[in-house]
């Protein structure tokens, strides 16, 4: 993955602030919602959320400039104490000179000089030779290698944006693997922003290991015009003045279909309505609720004939919403 700084745009020294604004703007313009015809979309929007999660992150980004950290979130290799050896790869590979295990040196019995094991033995046992069992020319090694250690990391992370409909009624989707390699997920119905779906061998491969898994953490697309408060949506549903005053039937959207919420006459901007069954599933099978708060709306320019009946019905009936402010 390219440097979490040049995908969203911003130096090293921006502010937290600035990251935020900067990773809103681009994951608003290049959401796949909003690129349907444009099959890169989805790869660019993940790297977008990828990079937001490294340096969106005040203890991740901390670690990243660091150098503990790479771009996908993984630590990196430090190399051994006290040796020349650094910058190798997170999962324990020495880059251009070819993969190596982590192995555990413990003393055995003879001295380490003439009489112990020369160093092809070492070599030889590290690479699969027989020396490193205490097989050559009928010698004990001083040494006895375990490859238990740290070992391989063979796992692969990668994140996985979702809209909140596919989050609450489950979808496939296709994620792209760093490697170019393509797989359908089957993401299932009441995930939550954060929670992994661990696909089994899926990950890296290495000769001689178990290939690791593949993690995707799913992330949640802002929605239009829903909020999401844990399992409930909230909404604000715009009304006319007529509609507040004289009241009335209207259409409220839903994660389903829409739905009719009757308008009680008098109703006054900012009142909200619950709606019982209309919000996510939950971990326990049941269903949030949707909190529809209405928002009075006048309509757009000067509208004189409104103007005359409000200054004759302020003048007939005046009163003071604010008197309790003081």
């Amino acid at each position: 993955m390219r440097d979490p700084y040049e995908v969203l745009g911003v130096p090293r020294g921006a502010s937290a602030a600035a990251i935020k604004s900067a990773y809103r703007k681009l994951a608003k313009k290049h959401h796949p919602d909003n690129n349907k015809n444009d099959p890169k979309a989805a790869a660019r929007f993940a790297e977008i959320n990828s990079a937001n999660e490294i340096i969106g992150d005040e203890d991740k980004r901390k670690q990243f400039d660091r150098g503990e950290i790479d771009a996908e979130g993984k630590p990196r290799f430090q190399g051994f104490p006290g040796g020349g050896f650094s910058g190798g790869d997170p999962r324990g590979r020495a880059g251009p000179s070819g993969g190596f295990e982590t192995y555990t040196f413990r003393s055995g019995g003879g001295p380490a000089g003439a009489g112990g094991a020369a160093f092809e033995d070492i070599l030889n046992s590290m690479f699969g030779g027989a020396a490193g069992r205490g097989a050559r020319s009928g010698r004990s090694s001083p040494f006895e290698f375990e490859t238990g250690g740290i070992g391989l990391d063979l796992d692969l992370s990668v994140a996985m944006t979702v809209s909140l409909e596919e989050s609450a009624r489950g979808a496939e989707k296709r994620v792209r693997l760093p490697s170019g390699k393509e797989l359908d997920v089957k993401v299932p119905p009441g995930v939550v922003a954060g929670q992994q779906i661990r696909l089994k061998g899926q990950g890296e491969t290495a000769p001689g290991h178990p290939p690791g898994d593949l993690l995707i953490t799913i992330n949640i697309a802002p929605h239009a015009f829903f909020k999401v408060e844990g399992s409930d949506l909230k909404v604000d549903l715009p009304i006319t003045l007529y509609e507040a005053v004289l009241g009335g039937k209207v259409r409220v959207p839903t994660l389903g279909n829409a739905v009719e919420l009757s308008i009680p006459k008098n109703t006054s901007s900012g009142r909200t309505f619950r709606l019982k069954g209309k919000g996510l599933p939950t971990a326990g099978g049941g269903t949030g609720d949707l909190f529809v708060t209405t928002r009075i709306m006048l309509p757009d320019g000067n509208d004189a004939e409104l103007e005359a009946l409000m200054q004759k019905w302020r003048d007939r009936h005046p009163y003071n919403p604010r008197s309790d402010l003081g």
